[in-house]
């Protein structure tokens, strides 16, 4: 049976707003036509269709030309319009700011970059985010009422509930700042705030290897960290402190400071900055993991033993990850992965010599297909997931009914 289209044009609000367990289906792939929708949530044919029909008029979901097959008469697929907000994202960096501004699929509309100074504490910083984000609105023509929300990557230990970052990092004075409050109120719209691993894990996750449940990703760049995808899903731990392998302390003598205050944690072996700090001791240019990988493809001998010696270091703590969690697949990425041959071969060497043959035996140990844009994009990718949830996808409907309502 046909719809008047006349009756599409004119959105069902109320319709709408208790359509969100649709909406989050259809955005997740879940769902993909309205038969789907009636199997996966018992609703009746008739509420299905009078909910979908009110989603469709606010532009929220398309019906595309597209046919799945259905054993009978092919069916019209559903789709989110993924046009209709928009996401923006910060990577927080060291001494750089890269802040973006995305579609719902995540893909990048506009992007910027510039330098920070992470000194003087987290409101200078947070400042320049929110002025960096209104710009890019302005830049693509999209009112601040199109936002539906934002994401920050940063490169310190979050707790991910409380939206805040604890703990020693680079990030001095940003201890118990409230980020999250403080820039949704700038912004008028929801943040979510997560570690820079754990959203370069995702990303990685959903972008090139979306059916693999169990994986493990490790930065390996002037930091060391891990994150970790379980049943498909990230994990964070209790407190969002899963995952930090860079302070895993192993045993030796003589073991070196790692600027965390402790002794003997891998990323005081075999991170950018350490391997940096020791080939400054012999007389070499290095401030960091890419000068490192620089003096590695200029096949300086001092330079690639180092590297070896940190791939051999990252394959001890990765061997006992793997006796713990058995992923099906470890990716490394960071900077450090850029020498590929000489960092992997360690892991792969200490992984397979120290687990257990069940553990191993369908195990790939791969370099991440990610670019630099993943710590942004996987903040893009946390914000949709985060809005998009059913718990939260409610609020999204209404606003964007009364925007189309004036």
């Amino acid at each position: 049976m046909e719809i008047a289209q006349d009756h599409l044009d004119k959105p069902d609000i109320g319709a709408a707003a208790s359509a969100g367990s649709l909406l989050s289906l259809i955005a997740t792939g879940r769902a993909q036509s309205r038969s789907e929708l009636i199997d996966r949530t018992g609703l009746s044919r008739t509420t299905v269709t009078q909910r979908l029909n009110a989603l469709i008029a606010l532009g929220l979901v398309d019906e595309a030309a597209k046919t799945l097959p259905s054993g009978g008469r092919p069916t019209k697929m559903l789709q989110l319009n993924t046009g209709f907000g928009v996401i923006l994202a910060a990577d927080i960096g060291e001494s750089i700011l890269r802040t973006a501004v995305t579609s719902l699929e995540p893909s990048i509309l506009a992007e910027s970059t510039c330098t920070i100074d992470l000194r003087g504490g987290p409101l200078p910083v947070l400042e320049r985010v929110a002025s960096q984000f209104r710009a890019l609105l302005e830049r693509i023509g999209r009112p601040p009422e199109d936002l539906l929300g934002a994401g920050l990557c940063l490169p310190a230990p979050v707790d991910f509930k409380a939206g805040r970052v604890f703990g020693p990092s680079i990030l001095t004075g940003w201890d118990n700042f409230d980020i999250r409050s403080w820039l949704g109120t700038e912004l008028g719209a929801p943040v979510i705030v997560e570690n820079d691993v754990n959203l370069m894990t995702l990303s990685e996750s959903r972008r090139f290897w979306p059916d693999v449940e169990q994986l493990l990703y490790i930065k390996a760049g002037t930091g060391i960290g891990s994150g970790i995808i379980a049943d498909g899903r990230l994990y964070r731990g209790a407190q969002g402190a899963a995952g930090d392998i860079g302070h895993i302390q192993l045993n030796s003598d003589n073991p070196p400071l790692c600027r965390c205050g402790k002794l003997g944690c891998v990323e005081a072996r075999a991170a950018g900055w350490a391997l940096a700090r020791d080939l400054r001791a012999k007389g070499f240019e290095a401030q960091n993991a890419r000068d490192i990988v620089a003096l590695v493809q200029d096949n300086q001998p001092e330079a690639i033993r180092c590297v070896r010696e940190a791939g051999r270091v990252l394959g001890e703590v990765t061997a006992d990850v793997v006796s713990v969690l058995n992923p099906s697949l470890i990716v490394i990425g960071g900077t450090l992965s850029g020498v590929e041959d000489h960092l992997l071969a360690g892991v792969r060497q200490l992984v397979l010599e120290r687990s257990l043959p069940l553990a191993t035996r369908e195990l790939r140990i791969v370099r991440a297909k990610s670019d630099g844009s993943a710590g942004i994009l996987g903040a893009a990718q946390l914000a949709i997931d985060t809005i998009l949830h059913p718990d939260a996808i409610e609020s999204v409907i209404v606003k964007h009914a009364r925007i189309a309502a004036r």
